[in-house]
Order: structure tokens, then C-alpha cells, then sequence
């Protein structure tokens, strides 16, 4: 087989699935990491050949597709804020509007060693893959990150990442609603920057979500009970007003119908300062709370 013949069948076989241009897309994905060979280097030569191996790959990858899971799971890696990363289906798939509240960290404290000051701490709560504390620490020069998960599983490949990225992180597995597991790991430590991508999703919006994130990814790590979808904001914010320092800054993403309501509870618990922004399409997606 050719590589021009492997993207007709990639064709036949997946355009009853994904529209046109999304194929095309996972061809490039594929070949590109298998192959080590980017479009260019296809449109010039169509016919490399493929070896037997490389076409039980691909071979193996179409039929994963076709039933859905995730390109990123079938690669075992994706790309979060110019870094790359490992995932699994212990781990969510770093999302685009995830790389937004990583940016607004890195805007608010891309300066703090230039003011003199040094020793960034910052806490992640609800590790995954480690997208947003492995960015920050590559991203924040000096800054000592701790991330918290209470899936082990996840926290092995956190660790793979900060590894691949040759960052220090301080991983530590405990459950983000029992603050007795949190208080005995920290005891009075506090910390500069709080901040936690939680589960958000109702169950009640699972109708909304696509198959491959419903049959593949965790969800432990995605979806939240209807009668109290906001628990686990009110859990971190209670941590938060006890072990954030006088100036410290708590970061949430959040739930995209629910903005004007944890903003609510975020003030009615004691914060004094609550900014909601929404993403690049338009939704509420993230809060930063200071001022308690």
C-alpha cells in the first residue's frame, strides 16, 4: 500500500462518520506520527510506500475511529499550550478553553519576578493529565507548583508529563471533597494561586456531549450530580479562603450555564473581588476570585 491509497480508504471508510476535512485531518495526525511525514512531504511524494507493520497501524487506527475514539487516545498524546502531552483514558483530553485560563494565569503573574518578588506557589486541584500545573511551571519561572488528584492512575501520567517536559511538580493524591485529606498533606501552608479545572458537566447535559467523549473519557473527572452541581466549587472555595495568602487569587473553569451562579457562591462564601470571562466562543468559562 501507498500512502495516496491509504487516504482513499481513510476516505471510504470514515466520511460516514466525520465530514471530509476532519478525515483529512486525522490522516495528517497519523501519518505524521507514525510516519514522521507532514502534508508537504505527502502532496510531493503520494506514493510513498507503507510497510506491513505501518498498515496494521493504520489499519487498527481507521477502526478505532470509526468507532469513535478519540485521535488523541489513539495517539496516546496531544498538544496543550505549545507542550505535548500523554493521555489516556484515565485522563481527560485537554480542552482549548483550558489553554485559556492557563493563559490568563501566566498574564497575571508573568511579571512577579520582575516586581522583585519570587517563589510563585500555586496549587492545581484535580491534576488529569497535568495540562494546567505542568504549563504554568514551564511558563512561571521560579514558581513552586503542588497538584492534587485523587486518581492515582491520572496522577502516573501527570508525572509521565512533567517528566517529558522537564518540569519539578509535587504530586500528591487525595480527594479535593474531604478537606481533613487536604488540611493533613498541607497543614498551614498557603499558597499564591489556587486554581482547579473540577467536574462541571450535569447529567442533565449529557444529551450535549459527543459519543467519543461519553464512551471514552473519564467520567469521574467530567460529570457532576444534578441536585448539587456546584459542590466541588464550594468545597475548593472553602480550601481556598483558608489557604490562599492575603493576596492570593483563586482560578476556576467552570460550567457554561451555570457562570452568574457560581459567581453567587463565590461571593455568598467570602470572596469580595469575583471576575467571570467567557471563552473564545462566547461562554461563561472562567472565574478568578481575590479580596476575602
Amino acid at each position: 500500500m501507498v500512502l495516496s491509497d491509504l487516504k482513499i480508504k481513510m476516505n471510504s471508510l470514515l466520511t460516514t462518520v466525520f465530514d471530509k476535512t476532519e478525515v483529512e485531518s486525522f490522516f495528517y495526525l497519523l501519518i505524521d506520527f507514525r510516519l514522521n511525514l507532514n502534508k508537504m512531504d505527502f502532496l510531493l511524494n503520494p506514493n510513498v510506500a507503507i510497510s506491513a507493520e505501518d498498515v496494521a497501524f493504520f489499519e487498527s487506527a481507521i477502526q478505532k475511529l470509526k468507532s469513535e475514539e478519540p485521535i488523541q487516545y489513539i495517539l496516546g498524546e496531544t498538544e496543550f499550550y505549545g507542550l505535548q502531552f500523554k493521555v489516556n483514558e484515565n485522563t481527560l483530553i485537554p480542552r482549548p478553553e483550558t489553554e485559556e485560563l492557563v493563559d490568563w494565569i501566566i498574564k497575571d503573574y508573568g511579571h512577579y519576578e520582575e516586581e522583585g518578588r519570587s517563589n510563585l506557589s500555586v496549587l492545581d486541584i484535580g491534576t488529569g493529565s497535568g495540562c494546567i500545573p505542568i504549563s504554568l511551571a514551564k511558563n512561571l519561572s521560579g514558581a513552586k507548583v503542588t497538584t492534587v488528584d485523587v486518581s492515582a492512575a491520572a496522577i502516573r501520567v501527570a508525572q509521565q508529563n512533567a517528566f517529558l517536559n522537564e518540569v519539578v511538580i509535587n504530586f500528591i493524591q487525595a480527594d479535593m471533597l474531604r478537606h481533613t485529606e487536604l488540611i493533613s498533606v498541607f497543614h498551614s501552608d498557603k499558597f499564591d494561586v489556587i486554581v482547579s479545572n473540577p467536574p462541571y458537566v450535569r447529567n442533565l447535559e449529557k444529551q450535549e456531549i459527543n459519543k467519543n467523549v461519553l464512551a471514552y473519557e473519564p467520567h469521574l473527572a467530567l460529570f457532576v450530580e444534578d441536585n448539587d452541581a456546584l459542590i466541588f466549587y464550594k468545597k475548593i472555595t472553602e480550601y481556598a479562603l483558608n489557604h490562599l495568602k492575603n493576596e492570593g487569587v483563586l482560578y476556576f473553569e467552570i460550567n457554561q450555564y451555570l457562570g452568574l451562579v457560581t459567581v453567587e457562591l463565590i461571593k455568598g462564601l467570602g470572596f469580595k473581588t469575583v471576575e467571570l470571562r467567557k471563552d473564545m466562543s462566547g461562554n461563561d468559562r472562567m472565574i478568578k476570585a481575590y479580596g476575602f
